[in-house]
């Protein structure tokens, strides 16, 4: 895969991605859902830290995890650039760029959307770049997520043991585009581990 498809792919997600989190932030209010379908819901969160809502205490926490998601993306990069360098396989490159868009995709929102965007709340949606400043400094801005597949929320059937006639919902996660990216890369590199790596395999 060449270096301008993989460049392409980069900038396809990032256009998505993007679109839809100002879209979600400049029309939606903290919390506010709509219901797609039973199991799909876009709801807006903002997320802090990194995946799955792990979080850092205080300022510098925020501050480290934005600095650590600079240094991971610049070493991701780097794999990109090298794997073009190589001629790797197509599938290997691919993944790279789907990572890397996603990567940077989430640092664009943390970097910037704190300075770009208003607050957030219950009841107010936020404008952007509102006369009264952003939010926030740089770096310390929060990820947007609206993404939501809660594929079972109900009551367990009483015949399970233990757990019968409790509550139980399965993947309750709150993600965005950019996380999407990320999962799909990584899950097609172990799918397609032995064309993504030939070398490590004839080994």
């Amino acid at each position: 895969m060449s270096l301008k498809k993989s460049i392409l792919v980069i900038i396809l997600v990032l256009l998505i991605d993007q679109i839809t989190k100002i879209y979600i932030k400049t029309h939606f209010s903290l919390h506010e859902e709509v219901k797609v379908f039973d199991w799909f819901r876009i709801v807006f969160v903002e997320n802090k830290g990194m995946a799955w809502g792990f979080e850092l205490p205080g300022n510098y926490g925020k501050l480290v995890l934005t600095l650590f998601r600079l240094v991971a993306i610049t070493g991701i990069g780097y794999w990109l650039y090298d794997s073009v360098r190589k001629n790797s396989p197509a599938i290997l490159t691919f993944c790279i760029a789907l990572i890397f868009a996603g990567a940077f995709g989430n640092i664009i929102d943390s970097l910037f959307y704190g300075i770009f965007f208003g607050e957030s709340t219950n009841i107010d949606v936020a404008s952007f770049l509102p006369e009264e400043g952003g939010y926030e400094s740089i770096f310390y801005g929060k990820v947007v997520d609206m993404i939501q597949f809660t594929f079972y929320d109900d009551l367990l059937p009483e015949w399970i043991p233990f757990w019968g006639g409790q509550h139980f919902s399965f993947f309750d996660p709150v993600f965005n585009i950019a996380d999407s990216a990320i999962s799909i890369g990584v899950f097609l590199l172990i799918i397609f581990y032995k064309k993504a790596f030939p070398k490590q395999n004839e080994v």
